[in-house]
């Protein structure tokens, strides 16, 4: 088995449904015998062009190990699944399993926002 990071940009409208698709790909990826080791949720994020006329979608990343079977399958249901903009699925040579540098970048701006705003006199 292989190891795969797949991206995925879904519609920002779609964004309630995006825990259950993640349910329904994951159950996909352990019924075909492959692993699920990382998976982060980037949230609605700004575009840097126009997809279908949107200028924001959520992102996820999933890093797994599977087979060829179960990524032709994954690979066909992101295609037939109107709420997802667009996919990217790169090779790895090894299971990625802390955090990603965008997943940082993230947490980063939740402390940011959280933070109390001070003015300066």
């Amino acid at each position: 088995m292989r190891h795969y990071e797949i991206i995925l940009m879904i519609h920002p409208d779609q964004s309630e449904q995006v825990p259950a698709m993640l349910e329904r790909y994951k159950g996909m990826i352990v019924a075909g015998g492959g692993h699920v080791h990382r998976v982060e949720d980037w949230g609605r994020r700004q575009l840097v062009y126009l997809i279908n006329r949107l200028s924001k979608a959520h992102y996820l990343c999933i890093n797994i190990e599977a087979n060829q079977t179960v990524m032709a399958e994954l690979e066909h249901a992101f295609k037939f699944n109107d709420a997802v903009l667009r996919h990217l699925t790169v090779s790895k040579k090894k299971a990625e399993t802390g955090p990603s540098s965008m997943m940082k970048t993230v947490e980063r701006e939740d402390v940011r926002r959280s933070q109390p705003v001070e003015h300066q006199v």
